[in-house]
């Protein structure tokens, strides 16, 4: 099991490093290619569009074929893509190269966790999702610093080098026992997709992506004009991911004792107020501040939605693997809507409207949580027939 949580948070620090790391690079680009907001904000959310593509084949590939495959797969497609973003030489290369890139993560992520739930007590999954998530932070807290050293050795360099890396990775992961495949067909996920609890817990793994979408694509700009560099750009999110970190792994937990939808209530409502903060505050240090302050809020979200998506998955027969896909697909339709749109808002409208919009979805989204709360959505809690004897979902 520990051999396992290694080899998984290793697989998740290599995709979600390479998503993050293109943040402190974003003046560069845009200076170097002629970017808009618009373009700028299209480029970070090509990473996203591949992974949400690439969400129901990776699904599939985990259930059908085992997880091990998938996360065989993914690793080789982000390693070829690596060495494509390092050495593209125009903007439309370095979009294709991260549509590929994001495309691998999807069947790398479905592979990895379908593979850890499988591994993992049912009583300690908030804990153990919290902790990949966690690691798969530590990633992102490494992508700025990825993305700084790119600007400062070359990306024909920094990119490359993590091609090698995901290489190293798929002769481990080969090396290492697989889990049961879980054959199943897709008529299993659109009965899923009926079920409110469960489309409710994929909007709560899509809303914290489109935040930090937001996040990503207009902070860089602002910090940018107040003459700050990619260094110091990269190294405020850096100190945001290292203390999102820690919370990931302690809100799994408590969701675990007290329920999953506490933390998302307190998370929410959180939201709502450090995105109005940063809609209208302007000194580079402030947002620089906030930044931190975004990153424990949105990311509080990650470890209780996405052990309610599986617990809901459960309930209802759905395999590991596709609910895992399709939690892919939640989070790449977030990370494409929220750059994209906050891009093309900023250019329209300024800086302050997507934040306000930000906020706005926080709040209508905490009233809905009620409003279910209210009409008996608790806990949810596998029904005793669909259980083994030891306390597995049949």
């Amino acid at each position: 099991m520990a051999r396992l949580r290694v080899l998984v948070g290793a697989v998740v620090i290599v995709d979600t490093a390479l998503y993050a790391a293109l943040v402190p690079l974003i003046p560069h680009y845009t200076e170097e290619f002629g970017l808009s907001k618009t373009v700028a904000g299209a480029l970070v959310a090509a990473y996203a569009a591949g992974a949400l593509v690439g969400a129901l084949p990776g699904g599939l590939v985990a259930s059908r074929y085992g997880p091990r495959l998938a996360v065989l797969g993914g690793l080789a497609l982000t390693a070829l893509a690596s060495v494509g973003f390092g050495l593209a030489e125009d903007a439309l290369t370095l979009g294709a190269a991260r549509l590929l890139q994001g495309f691998g993560s999807a069947l790398s992520w479905a592979g990895a966790l379908s593979w850890l739930v499988a591994a993992t007590p049912r009583s300690r999954r908030g804990e153990m999702l919290g902790s990949a998530i966690g690691t798969a932070i530590f990633g992102a807290l490494l992508g700025p610093a990825l993305g700084a050293g790119a600007s400062l050795v070359g990306p024909e360099v920094a990119f490359p080098a993590v091609g090698f890396l995901a290489l190293i990775l798929i002769v481990w992961t080969a090396r290492t026992e697989g889990v049961p495949a879980e054959p199943q067909s897709v008529g299993g996920l659109f009965r899923a997709l009926g079920e409110r609890v469960f489309v409710g817990a994929l909007w709560l793994m899509l809303l914290p992506s489109l935040l930090f979408g937001v996040l990503a694509v207009l902070v860089p700009f602002r910090l940018d004009e107040a003459g700050w560099g990619a260094t110091a750009i990269g190294a405020v999110f850096l100190v945001a991911a290292a203390f999102e970190m820690f919370l990931a792994p302690t809100v799994g937990r408590f969701s675990d004792r007290r329920g999953r939808l506490l933390p998302l209530r307190v998370a929410l409502l959180a939201s709502v107020g450090v995105s109005l903060t940063l809609a209208w505050v302007r000194p580079a240090l402030a947002i620089a501040g906030l930044v931190v302050v975004a990153g424990l809020c949105y990311g509080a979200f990650w470890a209780p939605a996405l052990a309610l998506l599986t617990d809901s998955a459960e309930r209802f027969g759905l395999a590991h693997g596709l609910s895992f896909g399709v939690m892919n697909a939640a989070w790449a339709a977030g990370n494409v809507i929220g750059p994209t749109a906050s891009g093309s808002l900023a250019d329209l409208a300024g800086d302050s409207v997507p934040f306000v919009v930000a906020a706005g979805v926080c709040a209508a989204t905490l009233v809905l949580l009620g409003l279910s709360s209210r009409s008996g959505t608790r806990t949810l809690r596998v029904p005793e027939e669909n259980l083994n004897p030891r306390g597995e979902f049949r």
